[in-house]
């Protein structure tokens, strides 16, 4: 696979396509968060940002398991360090967090740490688990938390303690844009029919996994837990648009997108 990408690489530097010219986009070997387009993928969630969250340039902005800057790159057109707009990432992969540190150098706003956290894959010598992380940011630090593709692998006590933090770095009245794989009667029975891209094992249940060997592969949750759990932490749905990974023919992306607001105090 290495040898593929590196090839891939050099490819695109010979050819001078324009994505690759670009020196926030990574070399394809470097690309570890999932299998869709870097650009299109990171394109398309600003526009998602923007159209349902109502980002806005004066906005500070937290990306939940950043990777290498698929979510960051969009967002240096749209976040103005003159209007105080500022963006954090973190994410458990040093080198991704190592390349971002040196390619957004001319991005003094932008920021990202590497989290002390155990994982298997890219960080074995984490110190923490996803269950007691405690995000690296003071309280009502942030107008916007975007995370995607981080939720659908956290297990129950995981992904409730996420969800817990995000709202607690969020401003009253901040908003965040989060990703899941939703089970609900329609889901159900398009994973039942065989229709759905992940077939969920006890997808009746409120966490399903696909993988037992690997349940951190993928992770499904009942739309009422994920209803309760918003709800306990004091963040509001304000809006759901279901996704395509379990065979909806009408969708906005692949994994089901879920926007929330945190409550405002008096």
């Amino acid at each position: 696979m290495s040898a593929r990408l590196r090839a891939l690489d050099v490819r695109d530097r010979y050819l001078s396509r324009p994505p690759r010219a670009d020196r926030l986009v990574p070399p394809r070997r470097l690309q570890f968060v999932g299998h869709s387009d870097f650009v299109e993928t990171g394109e398309e969630f600003a526009g998602h940002l923007e159209r349902l969250v109502g980002l806005r340039p004066s906005d500070a902005v937290l990306d939940v398991g950043c990777g290498i800057g698929r979510m960051a790159r969009p967002l240096t057109r749209v976040l103005d360090p003159q209007a105080g707009g500022r963006y954090d990432g973190f994410d458990v992969n040093v080198d991704g967090i190592g390349w971002c540190r040196r390619r957004y150098r001319r991005h003094p706003h932008f920021r990202f740490r590497v989290a002390d956290l155990f994982n298997a894959r890219y960080n074995p010598g984490g110190t923490h688990t996803a269950a007691d992380y405690r995000f690296p940011y003071p309280s009502g630090s942030f107008d916007v938390v975007l995370c995607t593709s981080v939720l659908t692998h956290l297990l129950e006590a995981e992904a409730d303690h996420y969800l817990a933090e995000i709202a607690r770095c969020l401003k009253p009245g901040g908003r965040v844009l989060a990703t899941f794989f939703l089970l609900n009667d329609t889901s159900r029975t398009l994973i039942e029919d065989g229709v759905a891209h992940f077939p969920f094992l006890d997808a009746e249940e409120e966490v399903a996994i696909l993988d037992e060997a690997m349940p951190e592969e993928a992770v499904a949750y009942a739309d009422e837990w994920v209803f309760r759990t918003l709800r306990r932490h004091g963040l509001t749905l304000i809006g759901l648009h279901p996704g395509s990974w379990c065979g909806r023919e009408e969708h906005l992306s692949f994994q089901d997108v879920i926007v929330a607001e945190r409550e405002a105090y008096a």
